[in-house]
């Protein structure tokens, strides 16, 4: 009769073993238009109530522009990559971080009947348990197969191996469009479509020209691939005035995550 505790304690420890937890990972993207219409102080005042784990910016400038952001919002992790959209000026893209940034890259895109070059900045980390890899970008519209994102699909993404991958960023491109179906359909989940969101009336471009971007719609999207996540929050940010030519989209979404 002894011997009891000690084999409900066994199995009870290997009960708990098996368990998993839910680890909720927030992130934004944010095309800022080079700085133009709000100071990084400004944006990062803004973000502040999203408690956010991780930004995606793009059309951002070079230098210190990003780490200032992070220093209102307390997120110290910065990286921002070198190839500058259509070779604009500050026009880059970078990634803000809560949390420690390794592998950190930048992969060109070149695509048919586009402005050139587009690019997409990477970063792995770790939030709550959570191993992801984060690419923030930002591409033309796709025009036919040989776009910027066809790219980055065929020739970065379907090599991943990684298990848990958010891209984020300005797509120029809406959620049912050829080219982001092709994306969804290699097993990137958009995180409008996990909320059964109705995005007919919505727009991310532009806020100061609401009948032209109720035509362009929302072409800022959060995807994720991951075998045991789903999006749980997501939303399109409404300033007044607004910062930029693009509203901000941020979500929040859930990883299972084994927990010994």
């Amino acid at each position: 009769m002894k011997k009891l505790p000690l084999l409900f304690f066994i199995l009870t420890t290997g009960f708990l073993s098996s368990q998993s937890l839910n680890a909720q990972v927030r992130v934004a993207a944010y095309n800022v238009l080079y700085g133009l219409s709000g100071s990084p102080e400004q944006i990062g005042a803004m973000f502040k109530p999203y408690n956010l784990d991780m930004i995606g910016f793009n059309e951002v400038p070079d230098g210190d522009w990003t780490a200032r952001v992070g220093k209102v919002l307390g997120m110290k992790y910065v990286y921002v990559g070198k190839i500058s959209s259509a070779n604009h000026k500050d026009k880059y893209k970078s990634i803000l971080s809560r949390t420690p940034l390794k592998n950190q890259n930048e992969v060109p895109l070149q695509g048919e009947r586009s402005w050139n070059p587009a690019s997409a900045v990477y970063a792995d980390t770790e939030i709550r348990g959570v191993k992801l890899r984060l690419y923030s970008l930002h591409v033309c519209q796709a025009q036919n197969l040989k776009s910027h994102i066809d790219m980055l699909r065929e020739k970065y993404l379907s090599k991943e191996k990684k298990k848990n991958i958010i891209v984020l960023g300005d797509f120029n491109d809406k959620l049912e469009s050829p080219a982001l179906t092709r994306l969804q359909q290699a097993g990137f989940q958009a995180c409008w479509t996990d909320l059964n969101m109705n995005l007919e009336k919505a727009f991310t471009w532009n806020p100061n020209n609401p009948k032209s971007g109720l035509k362009e719609g929302v072409i800022d999207h959060i995807f994720y691939k991951s075998d045991s996540a789903k999006a749980t929050k997501a939303e399109i940010i409404e300033l007044n005035p607004p910062l930029s030519d693009h509203k901000p989209v941020w979500a929040e979404i859930n990883f299972k995550v084994s927990k010994k």
